[in-house]
């Protein structure tokens, strides 16, 4: 019998040559971008060994769906990056979309990379574009891209 997957429903690895796949599934776009940002991390550490020691605020904007979703995800990846952070969970608190810019705000919780805490598995390089969905439906969100490790 196997063990139930505990990120069920929230994302899933899709089989890809050399990098990680992503499908992150939400009830909204504000719960799919929380399941892809926490996918990233994922693929980087075992996300249950983060603590949720340091709340930080995020701001993103870009000019449309996708760019926004790039933009998120590569600025949780600058983060990490920099400031040497790792984030395990993440509250989308503002949502805004007009005609010319899309934005959000967002709650980050998470603490700093120990490697004696947290095991590396793959080294997160880049977001990219490629192959990536957005799939808006009345009662789910599904967004699709691709990390390059």
């Amino acid at each position: 019998m196997s063990k139930p997957d505990k990120f069920a429903g929230r994302f899933e690895f899709l089989e890809h040559t050399a990098d990680v796949y992503v499908r992150a599934h939400g009830k909204n776009m504000e719960e799919a971008y929380e399941n892809a940002a926490l996918s990233m991390f994922e693929t980087m550490t075992d996300t249950t060994k983060i603590a949720q020691a340091q709340e930080e605020t995020l701001e993103v904007e870009a000019e449309d769906q996708y760019a926004l979703l790039y933009s998120w995800l590569e600025a949780l990846l600058v983060k990490f990056e920099t400031e040497n952070m790792l984030y395990s969970k993440f509250q989308i608190t503002s949502w805004k979309e007009t005609a010319d810019i899309f934005k959000i705000k967002a709650k980050i919780w998470g603490e700093k990379y120990d490697p004696k805490k947290h095991p590396q598995k793959v080294g997160v390089k880049a977001i990219t574009y490629h192959l990536m969905v957005i799939i808006r439906e009345p009662d789910r969100v599904i967004l699709e891209f691709i990390l390059d490790i």
